[in-house]
């Protein structure tokens, strides 16, 4: 009897631990909803470990049962080691992330005049000393994150597809550069291990949230979310990242993403206001967060506000997705506030000078100032919130 519930026992401890190892860490139901990181974690380090203890505990009896017990239980024993060898199987080559999506065999990047990009896709726009270089949202969202180097700087250019988040880090760790994996996720954001520590670090805001480096932060590179011909406009000697030609078929199952129409339930837009899946411009200023509602931006173009004494501008181009987010003080004391020419195409302020939508000042008083640049991220309203709790719902001036 004892040796019974020992065997049932190990069983129960090895399949529980295949199965919550992976069900903590990605999308199934109800998975994502509660703080079970640390103890995915635990199970993940330890999980050879406790492994070995099931099997300590599953020997004895298993061995007396197919050395002198009848059929039946035989059988029974047999069934429950098919069916564990069937759920380790599942849970460590079908169900990790990192044996669903795979970094590209190819990193191809093209000259505008040699690009196969559609210029109206989305991508990820990074510009570092001087060179430029685009990431279509529907390839890296496959790959979740490339690792590449612009103006001879190292970049990790990051993309989750559950939160529609686009994020841009240094690959430095501590001074030494780092390589990650996909590993999961939390709280539906994808998380990457690092190779060194194995620390788990979250994509949205490169925080490492599980290891040895717990806490640590990587140092976010600024970045734009823009479609392909904005960015061309904006930076005509960009770069382009193109698809790579082996994983073509999972490109595919992104097709419609950048609009919201994807049918996935987890990656397609609500296209009603504050919805869990509604999209909107997140900003942060000194630790205080604003939420701006995108159907607010498309039909305003353009909202004036001020988030921790800082006056911002957003400013929504005439594709309807490429959005800009600018301070609208020009050094101390001279406060702007713009509007669109019936094109859409330039801004004009309250002093008479004209901007492009690069920022610069190319006509008026102001010819040759530029404005700076406030990081700001389109996603679903869930991640947002989720990762910014304390964040502000805008609401407009009536």
């Amino acid at each position: 009897m004892k040796r019974t519930l020992l065997l049932i026992t190990g069983l129960l401890l090895l399949l529980a631990t295949e199965i919550l190892r992976v069900y903590f860490i990605m999308p199934f139901p109800g998975s994502q909803k509660s703080n079970t990181i640390d103890t995915a974690y635990f199970i993940s380090k330890y999980i050879w470990w406790i492994r070995a203890l099931g099997l300590i505990l599953i020997l004895p009896a298993a061995v007396t049962v197919f050395r002198s017990g009848k059929v039946w239980k035989k059988v029974v024993l047999g069934i429950f080691v098919l069916f564990y060898v069937y759920v380790f199987y599942l849970f460590n080559f079908k169900f990790l992330a990192d044996k669903m999506f795979y970094q590209p065999e190819h990193k191809l990047l093209s000259a505008v005049a040699a690009n196969k990009v559609d210029s109206n896709k989305l991508v990820i726009g990074v510009q570092i000393n001087g060179e430029a270089r685009a990431y279509p949202i529907e390839i890296i969202g496959y790959h979740h994150q490339v690792q590449d180097t612009v103006g001879g700087t190292p970049v990790m250019v990051t993309y989750c597809t559950v939160c529609r988040t686009g994020r841009v880090y240094s690959p430095f760790v501590n001074g030494r550069y780092e390589r990650f994996r996909l590993v999961g996720m939390d709280h539906f954001n994808a998380m990457f291990e690092d190779a060194t520590t194995k620390s788990w670090w979250r994509q949205v805001n490169g925080t490492a949230i599980a290891g040895p480096l717990k806490g640590t932060a990587l140092q976010e590179i600024p970045s734009e979310q823009t479609r392909l011909a904005a960015w061309i406009n904006a930076y005509p000697g960009t770069k382009i990242l193109q698809p790579d030609p082996v994983f073509a078929d999972q490109y595919k199952g992104l097709k419609g993403f950048d609009d919201g129409t994807i049918p996935s339930s987890l990656e397609k837009r609500d296209s009603g206001s504050w919805q869990f899946k509604s999209w909107v411009v997140g900003v942060q200023i000194n630790g205080k967060a604003k939420a701006y509602d995108w159907n607010e931006l498309v039909k305003q173009r353009i909202i004036h506000d001020t988030i921790d004494h800082t006056g911002i501008v957003l400013v929504l181009e005439k594709d309807n997705a490429s959005f800009h987010a600018w301070a609208s003080t020009i050094g101390d004391t001279t406060q702007l506030r713009f509007s669109l020419n019936e094109e859409a195409t330039v801004l004009k302020d309250n002093t008479g000078s004209v901007w492009n939508m690069n920022g610069d000042c190319i006509e008026g008083e102001l010819k040759g100032n530029k404005l700076r640049g406030i990081q700001s991220y389109q996603e679903f309203w869930h991640s947002w919130l989720s990762f910014h709790p304390e964040t502000i719902r805008y609401t407009p001036e009536k």
